[in-house]
Parts: structure tokens; sequence; C-alpha cells
């Protein structure tokens, strides 16, 4: 229905040449963005400046030189492809809104961003970044620097023409804005935190001189440090993987305990406690969590205010008795605890109170 719809809205404004126009404007926007990409930024990182203070340079230096420079005479083609994908999103930007307008779109933004996409993994500045495309293609006599202005604005143009193709196939309602935020979010997503995580997991199955190996990652999952019970048979720890779990189980027992105790105390006791127990459940929402550390640590740190008043009162010596599993269980018993008391607060106001005033009537203590 959702598809029908927009399709209907964009074939009854197709058919003025004046709506057309104005439909299409964003698409001939954004195809600008991506050609000024092309001429009028470096496309490579600069090493020693920024690169918008080489602006000037983008047809005079090789290094500061724009992307239609490093592909028609630097020795970079691959860089034309980023420009079939531009006029691949061109020949669907004069098409009437619609259905098929969107397919090329689509195809075209996302021909261009997939092929610069993989030629800027595929080649570094040595050369191919993998050994196996060397052994297949040669030794590759151009190199590729890091991505400068230039590649971030073709980049991001082609995103956003992937987007607008999309949204006139019928997704998001149709709107453009929308279908462009939804994919710049999750391209940043998969660019900043999906990649390096699996890049940095993908180091497990190679061995320390190189090759792949699937053996390796059993051995390194088996290791002593992950699962070894040295603790219990008299060495000084166990594995990482049974220090997490029994910590694991330690903070949500105290979680548990603590919401619950809120969670009766707001619900059950005098309603002057409810208010400022609200207020301790929104702390997780507006505090960084590193803020519970560095307040444990300025508190019970080794020069913390709790150590240095026992040195001060007592003569202890400070020490770092804290740093170890014992802060970390309270640094996140502190941190979790207000939203293990929003969730218990739910299953106590869950509980009808005519079951405890019957159960009152039968004897049971308040406690119970």
């Amino acid at each position: 229905m959702v598809v029908s719809a927009t399709a209907a809205a964009n074939n009854a404004i197709s058919r003025s040449p004046a709506t057309r126009a104005s439909v299409n404007r964003p698409l001939w926007v954004w195809l600008a963005i991506g050609v000024l990409g092309y001429l009028a930024f470096p496309w490579y990182a600069q090493q020693d400046s920024n690169g918008l203070l080489a602006i000037g340079q983008v047809f005079s230096s090789e290094q500061a030189g724009n992307g239609l420079m490093q592909a028609a005479l630097l020795g970079r083609p691959w860089l034309w492809l980023g420009l079939v994908g531009l006029a691949i999103a061109a020949a669907g930007a004069v098409l009437p809104a619609g259905r098929r307008q969107g397919a090329v779109l689509a195809v075209g933004g996302a021909v261009g961003l997939l092929a610069l996409l993989l030629s800027g993994f595929a080649i570094g500045g040595r050369g191919w970044a993998f050994d196996w495309l060397n052994q297949m293609l040669g030794e590759l006599g151009a190199r590729q620097p890091g991505i400068g202005w230039g590649g971030f604005v073709v980049l991001s143009a082609l995103l956003v023409l992937t987007a607008f193709g999309v949204a006139r196939r019928g997704f998001f309602k149709g709107d453009l804005f929308v279908a462009a935020a939804v994919l710049a979010c999750g391209s940043l997503l998969a660019l900043f935190i999906v990649f390096p995580v699996l890049k940095a997991l993908s180091a497990a199955f190679f061995l320390e001189d190189g090759p792949f190996s699937l053996g390796v990652l059993w051995e390194r999952i088996a290791h002593e440090r992950n699962f070894g019970l040295s603790c219990v048979s008299g060495g000084q720890r166990c594995g990482v993987a049974w220090n997490t779990l029994f910590l694991g189980l330690m903070t949500a027992t105290s979680t548990t305990l603590l919401g619950t105790f809120m969670a009766l105390m707001a619900e059950r006791a005098s309603r002057r406690y409810a208010r400022p127990l609200n207020i301790v459940a929104l702390l997780p929402i507006i505090t960084p969590p590193f803020v519970v550390g560095l307040g444990l640590i300025l508190l019970f740190g080794r020069a913390g205010v709790f150590n240095q008043f026992l040195e001060y009162a007592f003569g202890i010596t400070p020490s770092r008795w804290f740093y170890g599993w014992f802060g970390v269980w309270v640094a996140q018993t502190f941190a979790f605890t207000p939203i293990a008391f929003i969730i218990m607060r739910g299953v106590v106001q869950g509980v009808a109170p005519s079951l405890e005033e019957a159960a009152q009537t039968l004897r049971a203590s308040p406690h119970k």
C-alpha cells in the first residue's frame, strides 16, 4: 500500500513540467555537489596541511590534484568509476519522479559508491593492500594515500543519491530526507563501529607471521588465559572468561537487590521517596558512564578522599586496594542499579495492592 500510494503521488506530480523540475531539484543539487568534489577539492589527504588550504593547487600539484586530474593524468583510472556513477544518476534525474527513476538513481549511486570504496580498501599507500591481489594482478605502479576532501564530498553525494533512489522506489514513504538520514547514519555506524570491530576480530584467524589459519582461533579461545582454573587449585588467578562470569553474577545480584529495594520504597513506602528515586533513575541516561568511574577514583583511589582520611586519622598508608574486581563491581553496581530500579518498579507496579492486603489478612508479615 505504501509503495502504490507513493507511486500514485509520483505519477500525479510528474504531469506538470514545473512540478517535475521542483521535485527533481534536490537530485541536481547533489549531482552538482558530486561534480564539485571532483573538480574543486584535493582528492587525497594532504600530509602537511589542511586540504582546504590547497584548493588553489588542484590543477597544478600532484599531491593536491583533484579527482579528475588524478584519474586522467596521474595514473589512477579507478577514480573514473565515481564519475560513471554520477553520470548514471544524472540520467535518472532527467526521468520523471517514480520507481523507474529510483532504480536508475540507486544503481548509479551504488555503482560509484561501491567502486570508490572497494578501490580505497584494495589500493593503499604501498600499492595493493592484499598479497593475493599483488600475485594475481602484478605490482601496481600507482599508490593511493588517504582520502581527502574531494573524495569525502563525492562519496557523500553518491550516498545521498543512492538514498534518493531508494526513496523514489517507495521506501521511507518516499521521503528523500528521511532516506538520506537513515543511510547516512547506517554508513557512519558501519564505518566507525562495525568495520573496526570486524577488523579486530579477524586478527584472531591469522598467525603472528601473517598466514590465515582456522586452528589458531581455537587455540586462542581455549588458552589458559581465557578459561584457566588455576585459582581453584592454588594458583593466583583464573581465566578472563571465569572472572567475567563471576563479575557479571555479582553485579546482577547486587543491582537486582538494590533495584528491588528502591522500587518498593518508591511504590509501597511514603510518597516523599518517589521523586528523589525518579531523579536517580534518570542518571544513567544523562550521565556518561566514565563519570561514575572517575567519581569512585576520586573517592577511593590511592590519592582519593577516603584514603587520605585513613592516612590522616589512623596512619594507614594509601594503597591501590580499590583497583581490581572489587572496584569494578562497585562501579558497575552504581551504574546499573538505576536501570534495575526502572525494571523492578514496573514489576512492583504490576502486583495488585489488593493481593498484599489479602495476604495481610491471613497474618502474612509486611516484609513477605
